[in-house]
């Protein structure tokens, strides 16, 4: 009896520990290696730029500083703001594929005003559209996914994500989620608050105060202007800047211009304002 209580034990532990060792393996592959989104081949920007913007811990703002401080006059990057493993790990390319592949996303151009949607599956973006930006590329030749999501069929991914809980008064928040080759971003617009999130990935943002117009074509991609236009600047034209990674946050007030360009294949979510 003792012989075969030991043996019963020595199996369910060593059973435990090669559970233990696959869920570790998988959870490497799916949020460490940055959710299977980064090929070996991949063509990674590596410069991330200065970082002009203020950046903070979340046991270090309290809400009525946030609002105080940064909600009406200047963006600020939050770290730790919240928990969202959960979330990173279901975003993974593998888990993406196999819950949303067969269904159909909404694309738009990457300039300033979007003006071309098109609809494909999420499969056939992720195998033929996912891709590095060219520099020679104008923004409306270039498809990007973010925003226009269905939300009833992203609503059980949604659901897991853990937004940012330092409203404005009288707001409540909208999402936008979305995945994008290196290269890739918007050009410089203007919209309401919000925020941002990289879930994997890397996402280096350009922002200028409302009353500040940077100097852009609109029909041009942010890796142009960073390009031709950014080395160039005089530094009364500098934009505020950063680059932020997974578990960061980036607040934007209302009206401030901003551009978007991924370093990586990137997942991110933003919540609006409204």
């Amino acid at each position: 009896m003792e012989f075969k209580i030991v043996f019963h034990l020595e199996t369910f532990l060593y059973a435990t520990l090669i559970w233990f060792s696959l869920e570790v393996k998988l959870y490497h592959a799916t949020v460490l290696d940055g959710g299977g989104w980064l090929q070996k081949s991949e063509k990674s920007l590596i410069d991330e730029g200065p970082c002009n913007i203020d950046r903070l811990a979340k046991s270090s703002l309290s809400h009525r500083q946030f609002i105080e401080q940064y909600a009406y006059s200047k963006p600020v990057i939050l770290i730790g703001l919240t928990d969202n493993t959960q979330f990173q790990f279901l975003c993974s390319k593998i888990n993406l594929l196999q819950e949303y592949g067969h269904r159909t996303v909404r694309l738009s151009t990457a300039n300033t005003y979007s003006y071309r949607k098109v609809d494909v599956p999420f499969e056939e973006f992720v195998d033929l559209l996912l891709k590095p930006q060219s520099l020679e590329t104008l923004g409306s030749d270039t498809l990007y996914f973010f925003g226009d999501n269905n939300f009833t069929e992203w609503e059980s991914l949604f659901n897991n994500y853990e937004a940012p809980p330092y409203l404005l008064p009288h707001t409540t928040g909208a999402y936008s989620f979305g995945i994008a080759g290196p290269g890739t971003g918007v050009p410089f617009h203007w919209h309401g608050p919000g925020y941002s999130e990289v879930i994997h990935g890397r996402k280096r943002w350009f922002l200028y105060p409302p009353d500040q117009e940077p100097h852009f074509h609109p029909n041009y991609t942010t890796l142009s202007w960073l390009t031709n236009t950014y080395p160039y600047l005089p530094m009364e034209e500098a934009p505020l800047e950063c680059t932020i990674r997974p578990g960061e946050v980036l607040y934007f007030p209302d009206h401030w211009w901003h551009a978007t360009l991924n370093l990586d294949t990137t997942v991110f979510i933003s919540t609006f304002l409204g």
